[in-house]
Order: C-alpha cells, then structure tokens, then sequence
C-alpha cells in the first residue's frame, strides 16, 4: 500500500497544480521566453551596437574603416558633424576620423583616432573598445598591405583555438545555464509551494486523518513536482535550446536527465524544508530569494568557480548546484560520459540523501504540532 499510496498523493499533487493557472504561467515562462531572454536579450558579446563616425579625413582609407563597422557587432555607423548624439543617449561609441588621416598613414606618421564611449552602457562599452580597435588596425593594416607599405610584424604568430564552443557564442553558454537556473528554481518553488497550499486551504488535516505517513505525503510531492520540472526541462532542451535557438548538444541528453532527476531530488527536498519553516507564501518567497541567488550565483552557472576564493569553492561543494553545474557542462558542451561525471552524479545523490532526511525530520515535527 505504500507505493500505492505515493502514487495516489502525487497525482492529487497534480490535479492541484493543474488548478493553480499562476503555477501553470511561471512554468511555461520559465523553460521558454526566460531561457531565449537570458540567451540572446543581454548577450556578454558585442551585437548591434549603435556608432557615429565624424569622417573629417573623407579619403578611401576612412571609408574602408566606416565599411568595417557592420552587423552583427554594430548597426550601420551614423555619419554626423560634430559629436552631440552620445549627450542625447543615442550611440554607444563615438568614432572621430582627423583630417589627413591617410596622408599620415602613407607617410607612416602614427596618427590618433579619437573614441569617445558612453559608459553608462557598461555590458557594450567594456568589449566595445576591443572590438572597435581591432577593426580598425585590421582596415588598416589590410590598406597598407595594398599600397606595398612595410608594416612592423611581431616575430611570433599566435594561434587560437576555441574549443567546444568555436564561435564563442554566448547564447550556446547562457541558453544551457538558463535551464540549469530554472530547473533549482522551479523545483524549490513548486515543491514548497505545494506544501504551503495546502496548509492555507487546510487539507493538511484532511491528510493526518488518513493512513498516510509523513514520508508518503513527502514523496509523494517530490516525484509529482520532479516529474513536472524533468518534462518541461526535457522540452525546453530540445526543443528551446536545440530546435529554436539551435545550439548544439555534444553529449548524452538521458544522461542529462539522470543527473537532473538526482538534482531535483535535492531541491525538491530543500524547497519542502522551507516550507515547512514559512508560515506563509510571502515568508516562503523571502526565504527562496536568500537561498537561491547564493546556488545559482556561486554555483558556476555565471562565473567559473575557479575565479572565486578558495574558501567559497569549498563551501558551495555542499551546494547540489555547483555538481548539477559541472556536470550539465561536461555532458551537454563537452561530450563527457558517465564514466567521468560519475563523480558529481555520486555527491548530487549523497547531498540529496541529507536533505531529504532534513526535510523528513522537520516535516514530520511540523505534522505533530498540528495534531
């Protein structure tokens, strides 16, 4: 009858989620437009960045450079007078071309190009100097080749390889990340707001009268708002990720959702612990901010955990996510099998066995203050 009775109180987990049109919304927003937003909205890269030029040399050397400035990087450059538009918050970057510019160029003088950048737009400004600084000595460089003049070359060539993500595209880093984010978001949300819903309509009560055990009723919320976050993180891979922004899965996607299953044991457990410390929905939503951005902000998910201090790298190993991180990485960018994931796999599964004996311990003292 135990199994029997799991089943039974995971399905009613369902029924009562499928009532819930809020639950339903956050859902579907959180595997589709958040991941497309949190991909392509604010990418880390430079893209359609808007740039006025001041041409005062008007030479072919210049409009070579004005030619460089074009899609995806920047939006087709404005050709203006006098620099007054970044005062306005139109442009970004500000390009201003002296007159002479060519003739000191032939004559190997080393003139200056002024830039201006608006700071204020600090996302485009930090990469947006690089960029334009390499566009113009590559317009250059490319001019002086074609009028035969000797250019100074460093005696060392240095060669590039990017590996597992060749374009350095940062939606094939933001997309995947984004659904590591939603799914310990969705799972600790779901999970605990399951059990606070309850409390508010009074069916807990219904429940203690019933033979039920607390370790029932707990598993049966946590295989009921898995399941739910497992199919809508399987959708929105293959579908979102894969089919609409299409970036490339290298490795095992069941393997994946293995280790998903596990990482969801994990936060499913967590989010049921702090429900049964909130009173509230409200109390409920403090307490997931407090724990949230700590998991996702020191998981790796933003940032390699190598570049945080040695103490934090230590800590957060006590952390699901920052396993869940490695191993949704090594699998889906890098090809990695169970054979060298086997690791993570094995803490996600320990770490969630402490939790879930956590939660089961507060969950029954909270069920004996109501009897």
């Amino acid at each position: 009858m135990r199994l029997t009775n799991i089943g039974n109180l995971g399905v009613k987990e369902l029924r009562s989620l499928a009532r819930d049109p809020i639950m339903l919304v956050l859902i579907v927003y959180s595997f589709t437009l958040a991941i497309t937003s949190a991909a392509t909205v604010m990418p880390e890269t430079l893209q359609k960045a808007p740039i006025a030029i001041v041409d005062e040399d008007r030479s072919p050397l210049s409009q070579q450079i004005i030619d460089g400035f074009a899609l995806p990087y920047f939006q087709p450059p404005h050709r203006i007078d006098q620099d007054a538009r970044m005062d306005e918050g139109i442009d970004t970057f500000a390009l201003d071309i002296p007159p002479g510019f060519q003739r000191d160029v032939l004559a190997q003088r080393r003139p200056t190009i002024q830039l201006n950048i608006d700071a204020t737009r600090m996302s485009q400004a930090f990469s947006g100097a690089g960029y334009i600084q390499s566009i113009i000595l590559t317009e250059v460089n490319r001019f002086a080749q074609a009028h035969q003049m000797p250019m100074r070359t460093s005696p060392v060539d240095l060669e590039l390889r990017a590996r597992f993500n060749p374009e350095l595209n940062r939606v094939w880093f933001g997309s995947v990340m984004e659904v590591i984010n939603q799914v310990t978001l969705l799972s600790i949300i779901l999970a605990g707001a399951a059990l606070i819903r309850e409390r508010e309509h009074g069916t807990v009560e219904h429940l203690l009268v019933m033979p039920v055990t607390p370790f029932e009723i707990m598993m049966g919320k946590i295989w009921s708002m898995g399941l739910v976050v497992l199919g809508a993180s399987a959708f929105a891979l293959t579908v979102v990720v894969e089919g609409l922004l299409e970036v490339p899965v290298q490795g095992s996607v069941p393997l994946f959702l293995t280790g998903t299953a596990l990482q969801l044991f994990a936060t499913t457990a967590l989010g049921i612990y702090l429900g049964t410390i909130a009173r509230s929905m409200p109390q409920f939503g403090l307490l997931v901010v407090l724990i949230l951005l700590p998991l996702e902000v020191l998981s790796g998910s933003f940032t390699p955990r190598e570049s945080m201090p040695y103490g934090i790298q230590l800590i957060m190993l006590a952390a699901p996510n920052t396993h869940y991180v490695i191993l949704a990485q090594s699998i889906l960018y890098r090809g990695a099998g169970f054979s060298v994931v086997w690791p993570q796999f094995l803490a996600l599964a320990l770490i969630g066995m402490i939790l879930f004996a956590l939660s089961l311990g507060r969950f029954r003292k909270t069920l004996a203050t109501l009897v």
